[in-house]
């Protein structure tokens, strides 16, 4: 009777295993169902990666080059004509220097005066170490180019180094600069030499 009793207690462990096992498989069956029709049914942006996201199109843009400048800053103004010369820019309000060969030997910026000569090509007509300005300021190396209205109109430097705007009430023709570029121009420009004023 115990070898009977033990006997059908393993049929009915195994019986149970059995039923277990089946019910995992079906599970596992019904789970991986489940999961083909997910995918079959994903819309195209989630179920495979695009190709414009794999290849190299996915890399950042390419920035687009700047445009250049159509000249240097402060690079002599082509439209100055050529040789030995001071050219003196309206608008920029900068002065250059520049020898026979084309080279600029110096450039600096400028205070223009109440009354400023109109674009052309001038010569230095005389000079003056040391004067007192018709505004009043003491000046020196004074080099005269132009004469408008009357009103002398020249390049000269304040001896106390300032360079303020001129009173527009005044005519007045100095053209200010400070005293290290007065000292390069009077060496420079000596009588005869070109001035050419642009725009």
């Amino acid at each position: 009777m115990r070898r009977t009793h033990v006997k059908g207690d393993l049929t009915v462990a195994r019986g149970s295993s059995g039923i277990v096992a089946g019910l995992t498989a079906a599970a596992l069956a019904a789970v991986c169902f489940l999961a083909y029709q997910a995918s079959a049914n994903a819309p195209d942006s989630v179920a495979a990666p695009s190709a414009e996201a794999s290849g190299p199109a996915s890399a950042a843009p390419t920035p687009k080059p700047q445009p250049q400048p159509s000249r240097k800053p402060f690079a002599v103004p082509a439209d100055s004509g050529t040789g030995a010369r001071v050219v003196y820019a309206l608008k920029d309000r900068r002065v250059w220097i520049v020898d026979d060969k084309e080279k600029a030997l110096r450039t600096f910026a400028v205070m223009p005066s109440s009354v400023s000569p109109p674009p052309g090509v001038y010569g230095v007509t005389s000079r003056s170490g040391s004067i007192k300005g018709s505004d009043g300021v003491p000046i020196e190396h004074v080099v005269r180019f132009a004469n408008v209205d009357d009103v002398s109109v020249g390049f000269s430097a304040a001896q106390d180094d300032s360079m303020q705007s001129p009173d527009p009430t005044m005519k007045t023709g100095g053209v200010r600069m400070k005293r290290a570029d007065g000292d390069v121009l009077w060496t420079f420009a000596t009588v005869g030499v070109k001035v050419v004023v642009v725009p």
